[in-house]
């Protein structure tokens, strides 16, 4: 029995030791400084691009929360490089277009896409 564990630690601790040794296959031979510094900087870029989403959607909704009669509380707001989606319900129909509106006139956005209800009253139909 103990001779059966054994055996499965030893094969355990095999294959382990044989992962870490292993190479990735790639077809360049050796990599390049300007290959590394292009990844760094992309990874520098993307940050940099979902700190600005993150910037903007903020202003988004902040912009639409000063509006006191739209409840902001049921919206939510993706950004992605300027283009704003707009996801949750609102309490009155006019206000679906006024919020697009809203959103619109915020300093970096592109486009806004509309996804919008009217909240149906509880219980009503």
């Amino acid at each position: 029995m103990k001779s059966i564990q054994a055996f499965r630690l030893a094969v355990g601790v095999l294959i382990v030791a044989t992962s870490m040794t292993a190479w990735s296959q790639t077809d360049q031979t050796a990599s390049t400084p300007s290959t590394s510094t292009m990844t760094a900087s992309g990874s520098a870029a993307s940050a940099t691009g979902r700190k600005a989403n993150r910037a903007l959607r903020r202003q988004v909704y902040n912009t639409i929360a000063k509006h006191k009669e739209i409840s902001a509380g049921n919206i939510s707001v993706a950004a992605k490089d300027g283009a704003v989606t707009l996801n949750g319900t609102v309490t009155d129909a006019s206000q679906v277009d006024k919020v697009a509106d809203i959103a619109r006139s915020v300093p970096g956005v592109t486009s806004v896409t509309n996804k919008l209800s009217v909240q149906k009253p509880f219980g009503g139909m």
